[in-house]
């Protein structure tokens, strides 16, 4: 969900709620006015669910690399890594496990109406470990909080979004040979573990490439001179990372977050002012068009799904699994980062980090995407119960949090960063300014 930071708080809440609850609102009355009488309603407000994957995900993660704040991301590098790798596939199998017993004891006390097997579960883990504090950020933003928090929640984000995408069609590439598929195969477990490393890696040096190859050709040539022609090429090579990718069996959306992170590390001090602001401005706008659309229609399929499956214990396991495993990556973590780290993670930091992994549009679209069986379909209709309650209570409660953990604002610098920085000005930035 998109806020307006440079407004009011309560202006910038308020406008969220607003756009959920109106479409709920309108919806809600549109099925109890057509139910009876005409049962194809529910089909006219629907689409196809790789739209999100094809149209809409891709503009949001471009944006998120794309306004990346690179001081700060890379001077704490190393940790936002840890939390988005390690702590994103602890949190996976963590909740996935305490989902598991969750399933074993709905199904002993016969509560559960079809098949749900442990890597449904783990896929369930790997959809909700994507977090997307967009309300935290916009409040931290407009605070002034203290840059390294915000830079780890941020750089958590945009890149456990990644992994989590991947670390999902690695679960659903797990197909053991024989007639079930739903048993312990070594060798399936490690082809899902070389699908998870190929994707990743494949996106990764794709959307890095296309980043660099704009660099260059921003750089050498006089495109600076025409801006029109110069933001368009670069919306264009950005856009073609994501066509690229899918086309190669990579994974589009991983792709643009990395194009968009080395657009703006190097391409971005090449463009023209006009072309600058340009294109800020229109990525921007595409992010925000994208992130109200995708919550707009959560409202909309809360009525309009025909199978939905509400399972009260099934979503209150889901919301202990959430917890136990935000709290497995979280504290653990910092525990082990802060051994090595100068400027420690403080305690409190660690509580607000713990409270502000809120699920939002990614966590929507990789379970809307497949809902064909009996176990999707009531991992779907949790999902959107789970996006709008931490969304809606974390998302309000952020600014308490922050008076209840006394966060201040500090500037304090890493030897990750020393290390990198030293790096990128002795060699990449030789060739591609930045």
């Amino acid at each position: 969900m998109v806020f307006i930071c440079t407004g009011s708080l309560t202006t910038a809440f308020a406008l969220s709620l607003y756009v959920i609850c109106v479409t709920m609102l309108w919806m809600l009355k549109q099925y109890l006015k057509y139910m009876f009488f005409c049962p194809q309603v529910c089909l006219w407000v629907t689409f196809d669910p790789e739209v999100f994957f094809n149209i809409l995900l891709p503009p949001i993660i471009f944006h998120a690399g794309y306004s990346l704040k690179r001081r700060h991301f890379f001077r704490n590098l190393g940790s936002i890594l840890s939390y988005a790798f390690v702590g994103t596939v602890t949190s996976c199998f963590v909740t996935g496990l305490v989902m598991y017993g969750c399933v074993v004891f709905l199904k002993v006390i016969g509560q559960l109406g079809g098949d749900f097997f442990f890597t449904d579960c783990l896929f369930f883990g790997a959809i909700v470990s994507a977090t997307d504090p967009v309300t935290v950020l916009a409040i931290f933003n407009e605070l002034k909080v203290d840059v390294d928090l915000y830079a780890l929640l941020f750089g958590e984000s945009v890149l456990n979004d990644a992994v989590a995408i991947v670390l999902s069609s690695s679960i659903v590439a797990y197909q053991p040979e024989g007639d079930n598929r739903h048993t312990f195969d070594g060798s399936a477990l490690l082809k899902s573990l070389g699908v998870f490393l190929g994707v990743f890696s494949g996106s990764f040096a794709m959307g890095a490439a296309t980043g660099v190859m704009t660099a260059l050709v921003t750089k050498f040539t006089k495109l600076r001179d025409f801006p029109l022609l110069e933001t368009a090429l670069f919306f264009l090579m950005s856009w073609s990372t994501f066509l690229l990718a899918e086309a190669c069996g990579f994974t589009g959306v991983v792709a643009v977050l990395f194009c968009g992170i080395t657009q703006a590390h190097y391409t971005y001090n090449n463009l023209s002012a006009e072309s600058k602001s340009r294109s800020k401005q229109l990525f921007e706008l595409l992010d925000f068009l994208a992130e109200n659309f995708i919550f707009s229609y959560m409202g909309l399929t809360l009525f309009s799904f025909q199978h939905h499956v509400f399972n009260p214990l099934f979503i209150i396991g889901a919301f202990l699994a959430i917890f136990l495993g935000r709290a497995a990556n979280i504290y653990p973590l910092s525990f082990l980062l802060n051994l090595g780290r100068k400027n420690k993670i403080a305690s409190n930091f660690q509580h607000v980090m713990m409270f502000s992994g809120l699920r939002g549009a990614m966590t929507f679209a990789l379970s809307i995407r497949d809902t064909a069986t009996y176990a999707r379909q009531m991992m779907f209709s949790t999902t959107l119960l789970i996006v709008f309650f931490t969304v809606w209570v974390c998302g309000g409660g952020t600014t308490p949090m922050l008076s209840l953990m006394h966060i201040r604002t500090k500037h304090e610098s890493a030897w990750p960063f020393r290390l990198w920085y030293t790096f990128d000005h002795k060699y990449p930035s030789v060739v591609l300014p930045s």
